[in-house]
């Protein structure tokens, strides 16, 4: 007999565990999402939460969406543990998915902003080509 386990879906510990990794308060991401610090605290203690309730989240705290949904909470214990273990003398380091994903959302930044630079550089050579046939 062949078992299948389900991925559960931690979408409110991972709102909470994100906005405190950016150090936000409720109050402060509700303010932003446009809803009240008590709706927050429950979305925080929620396993699924809807997809635009996500959306104004992770624009919220500048990540991606992904960032709450694929969260596992295994990994992320293990990497408050090997960061509370630092001074031990059995350190053993982890790789940290969470750098990971900001520095590939940075890189993504950093793409879309020298798109739009040659976009504006291209606009204002057609504006010149423009203005020199007339």
């Amino acid at each position: 007999m062949e078992e299948t386990t389900a991925k559960k879906s931690n979408h409110g510990p991972n709102v909470r565990r994100w906005r405190e990794w950016r150090n936000v308060n409720q109050d402060t991401l509700a303010e932003q999402i446009g809803v009240s610090q008590a709706t927050l605290s429950s979305y925080e203690k929620k396993d699924k939460l809807e997809q635009d309730i996500l959306d104004r989240i992770a624009k919220a705290l500048d990540i991606p969406v992904e960032a709450i949904t694929e969260l596992e909470q295994g990994a992320s214990i293990n990497i408050v543990n090997a960061y509370d273990q630092s001074g031990s003398i059995n350190y053993s380091p982890t790789f940290n998915p969470i750098d990971k994903i900001v520095e590939l959302y940075d890189e993504k930044i950093a793409l879309y902003e020298r798109m739009l630079k040659d976009k504006e550089e291209a606009i204002s050579l057609l504006h010149e080509v423009l203005k020199e046939r007339k």
